[in-house]
């Protein structure tokens, strides 16, 4: 049996690997296990016992930080800014089929501000509010702001589908007669929709953990992230520990389910075809 040698970019591949894996799920682990404190346990090793304490504590009213509120600001803002990415991604896809006047120059309009520092997004949002006259919001500065991080990757996603999907399929929907709305209803749309799904997640997930463009643009209340980083100056038990792993494994949950739906999607399809 003939066994190939590996050659040293497969080692230096692997050691990358390696410090890559220790460097995202190394702090994760540290989060995940002293969240797990006993009641007079602190914010570092060794532990003092083991319980759950910390996780119920969440639940509790808090001498400072507000969970549930800033949670449930994080998931609202997370909800309209994958919405609004979807239709937007999906309808910059459709309309970029074609050309037309001033598509380049548009097209790099919506991506110039991938490589922008996303504080002077932020910030420059925040002047141009209080400038106006308008009070900066969660609702309403911060999810321009957020659309401005998440929009050009979708439009970048729905690019990429469109460039392989076949003009073919709605040809001969139209051959058989159907219009163009029900072409795009019953052939473009089931086609594309697990990619539409993997724009909502996205949106959803860049929203949901964004910092930096929420900094100057959230107004008075704070989304998760925000509250979270205050309180690290705050807070000194283990319960902003707690409130990590609660937060990561929703993160980690979203996307299971994203895959889940866009798996099922895909079996469909494959059924269909």
């Amino acid at each position: 049996m003939n066994h190939e040698k590996r050659g040293l970019e497969f080692y230096l591949l692997a050691i990358f690997f390696i410090i890559f894996v220790l460097f995202l799920y190394g702090p994760l682990s540290a989060i995940l296990i002293l969240s797990f404190q006993g009641p007079d346990g602190g914010l570092t090793f060794p532990m003092n016992g083991v319980s759950t304490h910390w996780f119920f504590n969440l639940f509790e009213k808090q001498a400072v930080g507000d969970f549930g509120a800033s949670f449930r600001r994080s998931f609202t803002l997370g909800l309209m800014v994958m919405a609004v990415t979807v239709v937007v991604s999906l309808l910059a896809g459709l309309a970029f089929r074609r050309r037309f006047r001033g598509s380049t120059a548009l097209f790099y309009a919506t991506v110039a501000s991938l490589v922008v520092p996303s504080i002077i997004i932020s910030l420059g949002i925040g002047v141009v509010f209080q400038e106006g006259g308008l009070k900066p919001a969660w609702y309403s500065s911060a999810f321009g702001a957020h659309l401005t991080w998440t929009l050009p990757f979708g439009v970048l996603i729905m690019f990429a589908v469109f460039n392989r999907f076949s003009p073919a399929y709605e040809e001969a929907a139209r051959d058989l007669g159907a219009s163009s709305w029900q072409t795009f209803r019953h052939v473009v749309l089931p086609m594309i929709a697990p990619s539409l799904v993997g724009v909502g997640l996205f949106g959803f997930t860049l929203s949901y953990d964004e910092f930096a463009r929420t900094l100057m643009t959230s107004g008075t209340y704070n989304t998760l992230p925000l509250e979270i980083y205050g309180m690290t100056t705050n807070v000194t038990t283990p319960v902003l520990y707690a409130l990590g792993t609660v937060t990561t494994l929703f993160s980690f949950t979203i996307i299971l389910v994203a895959l889940g739906i866009m798996t099922m999607l895909s079996r469909r399809q494959a059924k269909i075809s």
